[in-house]
């Protein structure tokens, strides 16, 4: 869940730091990601920063083999490695105060294979118990039209659910001039299974024209109640979608996880997933042209890049990467 203030963000914070039983020191961007869009603007980098405050390494994607390399140059070789058991974390499984609403309850969306986040903005006060993450065919964010696959989520730091006695959710696009969306309004199943739950609201739409310059602005009218069973109310949320990828948003995962589309190594269990070569490009693509030049490639992907490209052209495609890492 992508948070809307920075009361949010701190709160995602803290019951990480309890979900995973650490101690260490946390920081926290600014709302406009300002620390991370100035060390590269990856969703995974990695930095290491000595105590006088130099930078010493700047990864764009995380490697903890090479992590351990750099900080043993650093500091010098362990003599023995710690494991995670001896740590004794404190891990909390449930972080949540009243973890007993129910969840997959809802029959999920498949996504267009073909998709990447779309910003999109809350406006109001709040509180914004609702979240609404876009996500689209590429072709959408390059003013092609296609479609556009819309989940609803209630966000559990707020520690409130669907009520399903109640009304289903509704929404409405309002699109602007020249833009069509089909269909322009939705309602969500009514769920008998449960009075009560967490799943997301999702809903497939076509949209045909439009750009950056103007977005679309989504109302939605729910039943929201609290976990602890002190209140219920209708609420009304509005949300901006403008059609242009959220480097923040981190990568559109499959349905099931990353080891369904990836070919496994090394048999059940083990090994690692084959690169997913629509990620690399999403990572690398800064003109977002579907394709990558040897200017947008850095680190490894720089490295290998003459290997990947097997027509010489100075360019690589999807293609030349799938084929690259399935004969690996």
């Amino acid at each position: 869940m992508q948070p809307v203030t920075l009361a949010e963000r701190l709160s995602h914070i803290e019951k990480a730091k309890k979900q995973l039983g650490t101690t260490i020191p946390w920081i926290a961007d600014s709302m406009t990601n300002e620390l991370k869009n100035a060390l590269g603007d990856r969703n995974n980098s990695e930095i290491v920063v000595t105590p006088d405050s130099i930078m010493t390494v700047a990864r764009d994607w995380s490697d903890p083999a090479a992590l351990r390399i750099d900080l043993e140059k650093l500091v010098g070789k362990a003599d023995t490695l710690t494991q995670v058991s001896e740590l004794d974390l404190k891990v909390v499984d449930d972080v949540s105060d009243h973890p007993d609403i129910p969840t997959r309850i809802v029959p999920r969306l498949d996504r267009p294979d073909d998709s990447e986040a779309l910003l999109v903005k809350a406006t109001g006060e709040g509180p914004h118990y609702l979240k609404l993450r876009t996500e689209a065919e590429k072709s959408v964010s390059r003013g092609s039209g296609g479609t556009l696959h819309l989940s609803f989520q209630m966000d559990p730091i707020h520690e409130v659910h669907w009520n399903n006695l109640a009304p289903p959710m509704k929404f409405t696009i309002d699109a602007p001039e020249g833009v069509t969306i089909d269909p322009p309004s939705g309602e969500a199943a009514k769920v008998t299974a449960a009075e009560s739950d967490l799943d997301p609201r999702e809903f497939l739409a076509q949209i045909t024209g439009g750009s950056a310059d103007a977005p679309l602005t989504v109302t939605v009218d729910y039943f929201a109640c609290d976990d602890a069973g002190k209140w219920c109310k209708p609420v009304t949320q509005i949300f901006e979608i403008t059609l242009e990828v959220d480097r923040n948003a981190g990568r559109v995962q499959p349905p099931g996880g990353r080891s369904q589309r990836g070919k496994m190594k090394g048999g059940p269990g083990g090994g690692r997933g084959m690169p997913d070569p629509d990620q690399i490009l999403s990572r690398f693509d800064t003109n977002n042209d579907g394709s990558l030049t040897k200017d947008e490639a850095t680190g490894p992907m720089e490295r290998r890049f003459d290997q990947v490209d097997v027509d010489d052209d100075g360019i690589l495609t999807g293609r030349e990467l799938k084929a690259f890492f399935e004969n690996r």
